[in-house]
Protein backbone atom coordinates (compact mmCIF):
# COMPACT_ATOMS: atom_id res chain seq x y z
CA UNK A 1 0.00 0.00 0.00
CA UNK A 2 1.53 3.72 -0.71
CA UNK A 3 1.74 5.91 2.13
CA UNK A 4 -0.19 8.09 0.75
CA UNK A 5 -3.00 6.13 0.63
CA UNK A 6 -2.34 4.34 4.19
CA UNK A 7 -2.78 8.52 5.58
CA UNK A 8 -5.90 9.19 3.85
CA UNK A 9 -7.57 6.91 5.38
CA UNK A 10 -6.77 8.46 8.38
CA UNK A 11 -9.20 10.88 9.84
CA UNK A 12 -8.00 14.52 9.24
CA UNK A 13 -7.66 15.67 12.73
CA UNK A 14 -5.45 12.80 13.65
CA UNK A 15 -3.08 12.58 10.59
CA UNK A 16 0.42 12.83 10.64
CA UNK A 17 2.86 15.51 8.54
CA UNK A 18 4.79 13.52 6.26
CA UNK A 19 7.81 14.87 4.51
CA UNK A 20 7.48 12.18 1.44
CA UNK A 21 4.82 10.14 1.26
CA UNK A 22 5.54 8.51 -2.40
CA UNK A 23 6.42 5.62 -0.58
CA UNK A 24 5.45 1.91 -0.73
CA UNK A 25 4.51 0.71 2.64
CA UNK A 26 4.92 -3.09 2.72
CA UNK A 27 3.73 -3.45 6.98
CA UNK A 28 3.90 -1.48 9.62
CA UNK A 29 6.63 -2.54 12.83
CA UNK A 30 7.19 -1.81 16.64
CA UNK A 31 10.33 -3.82 16.73
CA UNK A 32 13.62 -2.57 14.91
CA UNK A 33 14.84 -6.02 15.30
CA UNK A 34 11.89 -6.96 13.03
CA UNK A 35 11.74 -4.85 10.17
CA UNK A 36 11.53 -6.03 6.87
CA UNK A 37 12.16 -4.23 3.92
CA UNK A 38 9.78 -1.29 3.12
CA UNK A 39 8.04 -1.06 6.39
CA UNK A 40 6.67 2.08 8.07
CA UNK A 41 8.78 1.99 11.99
CA UNK A 42 6.93 3.14 15.11
CA UNK A 43 9.85 4.72 16.88
CA UNK A 44 7.20 5.15 20.13
CA UNK A 45 8.12 6.27 23.78
CA UNK A 46 8.76 4.17 26.03
CA UNK A 47 5.23 3.58 28.67
CA UNK A 48 7.32 2.89 31.61
CA UNK A 49 10.31 5.71 33.54
CA UNK A 50 13.40 4.77 32.28
CA UNK A 51 12.51 2.37 29.36
CA UNK A 52 13.57 2.44 26.04
CA UNK A 53 12.89 4.98 23.23
CA UNK A 54 12.52 3.81 19.88
CA UNK A 55 13.81 6.88 18.70
CA UNK A 56 17.27 5.50 19.60
CA UNK A 57 16.74 2.22 17.49
CA UNK A 58 15.88 4.53 14.54
CA UNK A 59 19.86 4.28 12.79
CA UNK A 60 19.18 0.03 13.30
CA UNK A 61 15.41 -0.19 11.52
CA UNK A 62 17.14 2.27 8.44
CA UNK A 63 19.34 0.09 7.70
CA UNK A 64 17.28 -3.10 8.12
CA UNK A 65 15.25 -1.80 5.38
CA UNK A 66 12.32 0.69 7.03
CA UNK A 67 11.16 3.38 4.20
CA UNK A 68 9.32 5.61 6.71
CA UNK A 69 9.71 6.22 10.58
CA UNK A 70 7.07 7.57 12.69
CA UNK A 71 8.07 10.18 15.42
CA UNK A 72 6.65 12.27 17.83
CA UNK A 73 6.41 15.61 16.98
CA UNK A 74 8.79 16.67 20.10
CA UNK A 75 11.38 14.79 18.22
CA UNK A 76 14.37 16.62 15.89
CA UNK A 77 13.83 13.59 13.08
CA UNK A 78 15.23 16.07 10.24
CA UNK A 79 18.88 14.29 9.98
CA UNK A 80 16.77 11.22 8.49
CA UNK A 81 14.09 13.41 6.23
CA UNK A 82 16.66 11.90 2.99
CA UNK A 83 16.54 8.97 4.16
CA UNK A 84 13.29 7.52 4.72
CA UNK A 85 9.86 9.28 4.13
CA UNK A 86 9.27 11.21 8.41
CA UNK A 87 5.91 11.03 9.72
CA UNK A 88 5.61 13.46 12.64
CA UNK A 89 2.72 12.69 15.12
CA UNK A 90 1.73 14.53 18.68
CA UNK A 91 0.21 11.45 19.71
CA UNK A 92 2.58 8.07 17.79
CA UNK A 93 0.79 5.80 20.10
CA UNK A 94 -2.78 6.45 18.82
CA UNK A 95 -1.49 7.21 15.44
CA UNK A 96 -0.14 3.83 14.90
CA UNK A 97 -2.94 2.15 16.04
CA UNK A 98 -4.74 3.84 13.32
CA UNK A 99 -2.48 3.15 10.97
CA UNK A 100 -2.77 -0.58 11.72
CA UNK A 101 -6.35 -0.41 11.53
CA UNK A 102 -6.13 1.15 8.50
CA UNK A 103 -3.57 -1.05 6.97
CA UNK A 104 -5.04 -4.34 8.36
CA UNK A 105 -8.51 -3.13 6.85
CA UNK A 106 -11.00 -6.37 7.92
CA UNK A 107 -12.31 -5.97 11.13
CA UNK A 108 -14.69 -8.81 12.14
CA UNK A 109 -18.25 -6.91 11.48
CA UNK A 110 -20.10 -7.16 15.02
CA UNK A 111 -17.07 -6.35 17.63
CA UNK A 112 -17.72 -5.46 21.53
CA UNK A 113 -15.15 -4.43 24.40
CA UNK A 114 -14.74 -5.01 27.55
CA UNK A 115 -13.33 -3.15 30.62
CA UNK A 116 -12.82 -3.10 34.08
CA UNK A 117 -10.82 -4.75 37.03
CA UNK A 118 -12.52 -8.05 37.38
CA UNK A 119 -14.63 -10.17 35.29
CA UNK A 120 -13.13 -8.89 31.96
CA UNK A 121 -12.17 -12.76 30.53
CA UNK A 122 -15.66 -14.34 31.71
CA UNK A 123 -17.79 -12.00 30.10
CA UNK A 124 -15.60 -12.15 26.79
CA UNK A 125 -15.96 -16.01 26.80
CA UNK A 126 -19.98 -15.76 28.24
CA UNK A 127 -20.25 -13.81 25.04
CA UNK A 128 -18.67 -15.67 22.86
CA UNK A 129 -20.56 -18.94 23.86
CA UNK A 130 -24.10 -17.50 23.70
CA UNK A 131 -22.89 -15.86 19.71
CA UNK A 132 -21.78 -19.48 19.06
CA UNK A 133 -24.65 -21.10 20.76
CA UNK A 134 -26.95 -18.86 18.37
CA UNK A 135 -25.09 -19.90 14.98
CA UNK A 136 -22.78 -17.52 14.95
CA UNK A 137 -19.02 -17.49 13.68
CA UNK A 138 -17.63 -15.43 17.19
CA UNK A 139 -14.21 -15.71 18.82
CA UNK A 140 -12.67 -13.94 21.90
CA UNK A 141 -9.57 -12.05 22.45
CA UNK A 142 -7.74 -11.30 25.61
CA UNK A 143 -5.70 -13.05 28.55
CA UNK A 144 -6.58 -16.80 27.37
CA UNK A 145 -5.62 -15.67 24.07
CA UNK A 146 -7.20 -15.82 21.33
CA UNK A 147 -9.88 -18.82 21.18
CA UNK A 148 -10.77 -20.44 18.98
CA UNK A 149 -6.41 -20.52 18.46
CA UNK A 150 -6.08 -18.98 14.95
CA UNK A 151 -2.15 -19.24 13.51
CA UNK A 152 0.16 -16.50 13.95
CA UNK A 153 -1.90 -14.82 16.94
CA UNK A 154 0.49 -13.20 19.49
CA UNK A 155 0.69 -14.20 22.57
CA UNK A 156 -2.00 -13.83 25.12
CA UNK A 157 -2.81 -10.89 26.70
CA UNK A 158 -5.03 -8.39 27.80
CA UNK A 159 -4.92 -6.25 25.29
CA UNK A 160 -2.18 -7.20 22.51
CA UNK A 161 0.20 -4.42 20.44
CA UNK A 162 -1.91 -2.88 18.18
CA UNK A 163 -0.05 -3.89 15.16
CA UNK A 164 -0.72 -7.29 16.80
CA UNK A 165 -4.28 -6.50 17.53
CA UNK A 166 -5.09 -5.39 13.97
CA UNK A 167 -3.43 -7.97 11.99
CA UNK A 168 -5.20 -10.51 14.37
CA UNK A 169 -8.79 -8.83 13.69
CA UNK A 170 -7.97 -9.00 10.24
CA UNK A 171 -7.08 -12.81 10.64
CA UNK A 172 -9.95 -13.73 12.15
CA UNK A 173 -12.64 -11.86 9.68
CA UNK A 174 -10.71 -13.52 6.63
CA UNK A 175 -11.41 -16.76 8.48
CA UNK A 176 -15.10 -15.63 8.37
CA UNK A 177 -15.17 -15.23 12.23
CA UNK A 178 -17.92 -11.88 12.12
CA UNK A 179 -18.23 -11.73 15.70
CA UNK A 180 -16.10 -10.61 18.12
CA UNK A 181 -15.76 -10.45 21.82
CA UNK A 182 -11.83 -8.65 23.58
CA UNK A 183 -10.84 -7.05 26.46
CA UNK A 184 -9.61 -4.11 27.11
CA UNK A 185 -7.32 -3.09 29.47
CA UNK A 186 -6.67 0.02 31.15
CA UNK A 187 -3.02 -0.34 29.70
CA UNK A 188 -4.18 -0.80 26.35
CA UNK A 189 -6.95 2.44 26.55
CA UNK A 190 -4.14 4.79 28.31
CA UNK A 191 -1.45 3.67 25.32
CA UNK A 192 -4.35 3.74 22.30
CA UNK A 193 -3.53 0.52 21.43
CA UNK A 194 -7.40 -0.29 20.80
CA UNK A 195 -8.01 3.34 18.37
CA UNK A 196 -9.44 1.99 15.38
CA UNK A 197 -11.79 -0.30 16.66
CA UNK A 198 -14.89 -0.48 14.74
CA UNK A 199 -17.02 -1.00 17.67
CA UNK A 200 -20.81 -2.07 17.96
CA UNK A 201 -21.17 -2.37 22.00
CA UNK A 202 -18.66 -1.60 24.92
CA UNK A 203 -19.23 -3.02 28.89
CA UNK A 204 -17.80 -1.80 32.36
CA UNK A 205 -17.82 -4.78 34.96
CA UNK A 206 -16.49 -2.78 37.48
CA UNK A 207 -13.97 -1.15 39.26
CA UNK A 208 -11.70 -1.93 42.59
CA UNK A 209 -7.84 -1.01 43.25
CA UNK A 210 -5.14 -2.58 40.70
CA UNK A 211 -2.47 -1.49 38.17
CA UNK A 212 -1.88 1.40 40.70
CA UNK A 213 2.43 -0.05 39.51
CA UNK A 214 1.17 2.05 36.60
CA UNK A 215 -1.52 4.60 37.22
CA UNK A 216 -0.87 7.37 39.79
CA UNK A 217 -4.56 6.73 41.53
CA UNK A 218 -7.57 5.61 40.75
CA UNK A 219 -8.82 8.48 39.27
CA UNK A 220 -6.40 8.30 36.61
CA UNK A 221 -6.65 4.23 36.64
CA UNK A 222 -10.61 4.97 35.77
CA UNK A 223 -10.02 7.60 33.69
CA UNK A 224 -8.47 5.12 31.28
CA UNK A 225 -10.99 2.64 31.48
CA UNK A 226 -13.37 5.77 30.30
CA UNK A 227 -11.54 6.52 27.13
CA UNK A 228 -13.87 3.41 25.91
CA UNK A 229 -16.81 5.28 26.08
CA UNK A 230 -15.37 8.54 25.79
CA UNK A 231 -13.59 8.41 22.80
CA UNK A 232 -13.43 4.50 21.19
CA UNK A 233 -16.90 3.57 21.50
CA UNK A 234 -19.08 5.56 18.58
CA UNK A 235 -22.05 8.02 19.26
CA UNK A 236 -25.29 5.63 19.72
CA UNK A 237 -23.68 3.01 19.90
CA UNK A 238 -24.72 0.52 22.96
CA UNK A 239 -23.15 0.84 26.45
CA UNK A 240 -23.72 -2.13 28.86
CA UNK A 241 -23.29 -0.82 32.57
CA UNK A 242 -23.34 -2.40 35.68
CA UNK A 243 -25.53 -0.60 38.04
CA UNK A 244 -24.04 -1.89 41.13
CA UNK A 245 -20.84 0.51 40.58
CA UNK A 246 -20.46 3.08 43.02
CA UNK A 247 -19.32 5.02 39.21
CA UNK A 248 -22.27 3.96 37.40
CA UNK A 249 -23.93 7.47 37.18
CA UNK A 250 -20.61 9.14 36.02
CA UNK A 251 -19.85 6.54 33.73
CA UNK A 252 -23.74 7.00 32.76
CA UNK A 253 -23.53 10.74 32.45
CA UNK A 254 -20.54 9.92 29.87
CA UNK A 255 -21.90 7.35 27.51
CA UNK A 256 -25.75 10.07 27.78
CA UNK A 257 -23.41 12.85 26.19
CA UNK A 258 -22.21 10.80 23.38
CA UNK A 259 -26.01 9.40 22.94
CA UNK A 260 -25.38 5.55 23.90
CA UNK A 261 -27.91 3.52 24.37
CA UNK A 262 -27.26 1.94 27.87
CA UNK A 263 -28.21 -0.96 28.91
CA UNK A 264 -27.95 -1.94 32.64
CA UNK A 265 -26.85 -5.09 34.45
CA UNK A 266 -26.82 -6.41 38.26
CA UNK A 267 -28.12 -7.08 41.60
CA UNK A 268 -29.79 -3.09 41.95
CA UNK A 269 -32.77 -1.75 40.09
CA UNK A 270 -31.42 -2.28 36.59
CA UNK A 271 -32.84 -3.74 32.92
CA UNK A 272 -31.00 -7.16 33.75
CA UNK A 273 -30.96 -7.42 37.20
CA UNK A 274 -30.38 -10.66 39.51
CA UNK A 275 -33.17 -10.71 41.70
CA UNK A 276 -32.64 -14.18 43.25
CA UNK A 277 -29.86 -16.57 43.41
CA UNK A 278 -29.60 -19.92 44.99
CA UNK A 279 -26.74 -22.09 45.34
CA UNK A 280 -26.74 -25.88 44.59
CA UNK A 281 -24.21 -28.50 43.84
CA UNK A 282 -23.35 -27.71 40.76
CA UNK A 283 -24.07 -24.22 39.94
CA UNK A 284 -27.34 -21.87 41.06
CA UNK A 285 -31.03 -21.07 40.29
CA UNK A 286 -31.46 -17.48 39.01
CA UNK A 287 -34.47 -15.43 38.99
CA UNK A 288 -33.84 -12.41 36.94
CA UNK A 289 -36.23 -9.19 35.94
CA UNK A 290 -35.45 -8.78 32.30
CA UNK A 291 -36.57 -5.26 31.03
CA UNK A 292 -39.38 -5.91 33.70
CA UNK A 293 -40.40 -9.53 33.20
CA UNK A 294 -39.08 -12.66 35.37
CA UNK A 295 -37.34 -15.59 34.20
CA UNK A 296 -36.36 -18.11 35.72
CA UNK A 297 -33.15 -20.39 34.51
CA UNK A 298 -30.56 -22.72 36.12
CA UNK A 299 -26.63 -21.93 35.19
CA UNK A 300 -24.29 -25.25 35.70
CA UNK A 301 -21.78 -22.37 37.35
CA UNK A 302 -20.50 -21.72 41.16
CA UNK A 303 -19.69 -18.27 42.01
CA UNK A 304 -22.05 -15.72 43.00
CA UNK A 305 -20.98 -13.09 40.61
CA UNK A 306 -21.33 -15.86 37.53
CA UNK A 307 -24.59 -13.93 37.76
CA UNK A 308 -23.41 -10.65 37.15
CA UNK A 309 -21.41 -11.95 34.26
CA UNK A 310 -23.99 -13.38 32.47
CA UNK A 311 -25.83 -10.37 32.71
CA UNK A 312 -23.22 -8.03 30.87
CA UNK A 313 -22.72 -11.07 28.35
CA UNK A 314 -26.72 -10.95 28.07
CA UNK A 315 -26.32 -7.22 27.52
CA UNK A 316 -23.71 -7.09 24.47
CA UNK A 317 -25.81 -9.70 23.09
CA UNK A 318 -28.92 -8.04 23.12
CA UNK A 319 -27.18 -5.01 22.00
CA UNK A 320 -25.69 -6.69 18.82
CA UNK A 321 -28.79 -7.67 17.74
CA UNK A 322 -29.67 -11.38 19.31
CA UNK A 323 -33.43 -12.04 20.66
CA UNK A 324 -33.29 -12.07 24.55
CA UNK A 325 -36.01 -15.51 24.38
CA UNK A 326 -33.48 -17.47 21.88
CA UNK A 327 -30.10 -16.14 24.16
CA UNK A 328 -32.44 -17.73 27.94
CA UNK A 329 -32.64 -20.98 25.81
CA UNK A 330 -28.99 -21.13 25.85
CA UNK A 331 -27.76 -19.91 29.10
CA UNK A 332 -28.02 -23.19 31.24
CA UNK A 333 -25.82 -24.32 28.39
CA UNK A 334 -22.85 -21.85 29.69
CA UNK A 335 -19.53 -23.68 30.31
CA UNK A 336 -17.20 -22.43 32.63
CA UNK A 337 -13.79 -20.22 32.12
CA UNK A 338 -10.80 -21.77 32.53
CA UNK A 339 -9.42 -21.02 35.47
CA UNK A 340 -12.23 -18.73 36.92
CA UNK A 341 -13.98 -20.40 39.61
CA UNK A 342 -12.72 -23.69 38.06
CA UNK A 343 -13.75 -27.20 39.98
CA UNK A 344 -10.25 -29.11 40.03
CA UNK A 345 -11.89 -31.79 42.28
CA UNK A 346 -12.00 -33.52 45.84
CA UNK A 347 -9.53 -35.01 48.15
CA UNK A 348 -9.99 -38.28 49.72
CA UNK A 349 -11.34 -36.48 52.84
CA UNK A 350 -14.28 -34.91 50.86
CA UNK A 351 -12.90 -31.76 50.44
CA UNK A 352 -13.40 -29.74 47.21
CA UNK A 353 -10.92 -27.67 45.71
CA UNK A 354 -11.56 -24.45 43.54
CA UNK A 355 -8.63 -22.55 41.46
CA UNK A 356 -9.77 -18.79 40.32
CA UNK A 357 -7.69 -15.56 38.93
CA UNK A 358 -8.37 -12.89 41.94
CA UNK A 359 -5.38 -11.44 42.29
CA UNK A 360 -6.81 -7.83 43.65
CA UNK A 361 -8.29 -7.22 47.36
CA UNK A 362 -11.95 -6.71 45.49
CA UNK A 363 -11.55 -10.34 43.61
CA UNK A 364 -10.17 -11.99 46.59
CA UNK A 365 -13.50 -10.99 48.89
CA UNK A 366 -15.79 -12.08 45.70
CA UNK A 367 -14.26 -14.92 45.40
CA UNK A 368 -14.26 -16.01 49.02
CA UNK A 369 -18.23 -14.44 49.25
CA UNK A 370 -18.79 -16.44 45.75
CA UNK A 371 -17.81 -19.51 47.25
CA UNK A 372 -18.77 -19.55 50.65
CA UNK A 373 -22.75 -20.88 50.26
CA UNK A 374 -21.10 -24.33 48.37
CA UNK A 375 -19.47 -25.42 51.12
CA UNK A 376 -21.15 -26.87 54.51
CA UNK A 377 -17.23 -26.95 56.29
CA UNK A 378 -14.65 -24.57 56.55
CA UNK A 379 -13.25 -22.21 53.48
CA UNK A 380 -9.43 -21.46 53.08
CA UNK A 381 -7.76 -19.52 50.68
CA UNK A 382 -4.33 -19.64 49.23
CA UNK A 383 -3.18 -16.08 48.84
CA UNK A 384 -0.29 -14.67 46.92
CA UNK A 385 0.72 -10.95 45.44
CA UNK A 386 3.07 -9.91 42.66
CA UNK A 387 6.32 -8.70 42.61
CA UNK A 388 7.07 -5.41 41.05
CA UNK A 389 3.35 -4.44 41.14
CA UNK A 390 1.42 -2.43 43.20
CA UNK A 391 2.34 -2.99 46.58
CA UNK A 392 -0.35 -1.21 48.03
CA UNK A 393 -2.86 -4.14 48.04
CA UNK A 394 -0.69 -6.41 49.37
CA UNK A 395 -2.10 -6.05 52.99
CA UNK A 396 -5.24 -5.33 51.28
CA UNK A 397 -5.46 -9.10 50.65
CA UNK A 398 -3.95 -10.45 53.03
CA UNK A 399 -6.19 -8.71 55.47
CA UNK A 400 -9.25 -9.87 53.58
CA UNK A 401 -8.18 -13.07 52.93
CA UNK A 402 -7.78 -13.95 56.86
CA UNK A 403 -10.88 -11.75 57.95
CA UNK A 404 -13.22 -13.45 55.30
CA UNK A 405 -11.78 -17.29 55.24
CA UNK A 406 -11.78 -19.51 57.87
CA UNK A 407 -7.84 -19.64 56.98
CA UNK A 408 -6.25 -17.73 54.86
CA UNK A 409 -2.30 -19.55 53.72
CA UNK A 410 -0.21 -16.57 52.73
CA UNK A 411 2.44 -17.63 49.59
CA UNK A 412 4.12 -16.86 46.19
CA UNK A 413 2.77 -15.65 43.87
CA UNK A 414 4.70 -13.94 40.74
CA UNK A 415 7.37 -12.68 42.72
CA UNK A 416 9.46 -11.42 39.75
CA UNK A 417 12.89 -9.31 40.88
CA UNK A 418 11.56 -8.78 44.42
CA UNK A 419 12.58 -11.04 47.09
CA UNK A 420 9.59 -13.44 47.89
CA UNK A 421 9.77 -13.15 51.67
CA UNK A 422 9.36 -9.87 52.04
CA UNK A 423 6.09 -9.65 49.43
CA UNK A 424 5.10 -12.36 52.13
CA UNK A 425 5.48 -10.27 55.14
CA UNK A 426 3.60 -6.65 53.69
CA UNK A 427 0.84 -9.46 53.56
CA UNK A 428 0.97 -11.22 56.58
CA UNK A 429 1.10 -7.75 57.99
CA UNK A 430 -2.31 -7.75 57.72
CA UNK A 431 -3.17 -11.11 58.39
CA UNK A 432 -2.05 -12.13 61.90
CA UNK A 433 -4.13 -15.52 61.65
CA UNK A 434 -3.05 -16.59 58.02
CA UNK A 435 -0.06 -19.73 57.49
CA UNK A 436 2.78 -18.34 55.90
CA UNK A 437 4.52 -20.98 53.35
CA UNK A 438 7.12 -20.14 51.45
CA UNK A 439 7.10 -22.43 48.02
CA UNK A 440 3.66 -22.25 46.57
CA UNK A 441 3.54 -25.75 45.86
CA UNK A 442 3.94 -26.69 49.10
CA UNK A 443 1.15 -24.19 50.01
CA UNK A 444 -1.16 -25.64 48.04
CA UNK A 445 -0.16 -29.37 49.30
CA UNK A 446 -0.70 -28.30 52.38
CA UNK A 447 -3.38 -26.88 52.02
CA UNK A 448 -5.05 -29.54 50.06
CA UNK A 449 -3.68 -32.38 52.73
CA UNK A 450 -5.68 -30.16 55.93
CA UNK A 451 -9.27 -30.38 54.08
CA UNK A 452 -11.95 -32.21 55.42
CA UNK A 453 -15.41 -33.64 54.66
CA UNK A 454 -17.28 -30.30 53.39
CA UNK A 455 -13.91 -27.98 53.61
CA UNK A 456 -13.09 -26.15 50.81
CA UNK A 457 -10.25 -24.41 49.26
CA UNK A 458 -9.42 -21.47 46.63
CA UNK A 459 -6.56 -21.08 45.21
CA UNK A 460 -5.83 -17.08 44.51
CA UNK A 461 -4.22 -15.01 41.85
CA UNK A 462 -2.60 -17.42 38.97
CA UNK A 463 -6.14 -18.95 37.77
CA UNK A 464 -4.66 -20.55 34.27
CA UNK A 465 -1.43 -19.04 34.39
CA UNK A 466 1.35 -22.17 33.20
CA UNK A 467 4.20 -19.99 34.52
CA UNK A 468 5.58 -18.46 37.47
CA UNK A 469 7.79 -15.31 36.75
CA UNK A 470 10.59 -15.41 39.01
CA UNK A 471 13.51 -13.30 38.79
CA UNK A 472 13.82 -12.87 34.57
CA UNK A 473 12.60 -16.46 34.10
CA UNK A 474 9.35 -17.82 33.43
CA UNK A 475 9.37 -21.29 35.38
CA UNK A 476 6.14 -24.17 34.29
CA UNK A 477 3.84 -23.58 36.60
CA UNK A 478 0.06 -24.32 36.44
CA UNK A 479 -2.07 -24.19 39.78
CA UNK A 480 -4.64 -26.11 38.26
CA UNK A 481 -2.00 -29.41 37.74
CA UNK A 482 -0.17 -29.03 41.03
CA UNK A 483 -3.97 -28.96 42.79
CA UNK A 484 -4.56 -32.18 41.04
CA UNK A 485 -1.18 -33.63 41.76
CA UNK A 486 -2.09 -32.75 45.22
CA UNK A 487 -5.68 -34.47 45.21
CA UNK A 488 -4.12 -37.23 43.72
CA UNK A 489 -1.66 -37.41 46.52
CA UNK A 490 -4.45 -37.65 49.51
CA UNK A 491 -6.03 -40.49 47.38
CA UNK A 492 -3.26 -42.21 47.44
CA UNK A 493 -2.22 -42.18 50.92
CA UNK A 494 -5.33 -43.13 51.83
CA UNK A 495 -5.20 -46.05 49.94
Amino acid sequence: MRLDELLSKIPEEFRPSCSDDNREITGLCLDSRKIKESSLFAALPSSVENGPDGFDFIPQAIASGATAILVSATKDAAAYETKVAVLKSKNPRQTISLLAAAFSKNQPETLVAITGTNGKTSIATFTRQIWEALGQKAASLGTLGIYPPIPNAPAALTTPDSIGLFNSLKDLSDLGYNHLALEASSHGLDQYRLDGLRLKAAAFSNLSQDHLDYHPDMISYLDAKLRLFRDLLPTGAVAVLNADMPEYEKIVKICAERNHRIISYGHSPSDLQVTKQTPTADGQDLTLSLFGETHKITLPLTGSFQASNIMAAVGLAIGTGADLEKILTVLPALKGVPGRAEKIGKTAKGGTVYVDFAHTPDAVETIIQALRPHTTGKLSIIVGCGGDRDPGKRPLMGGIADKLADQAYITDDNPRTEDPAAIRAQAMAAAPNAIEVDDRKKAIFRAVSDLNDGDLLIIAGKGHESGQIVGDKVLPFDDRIVAQEAINHTLETRN
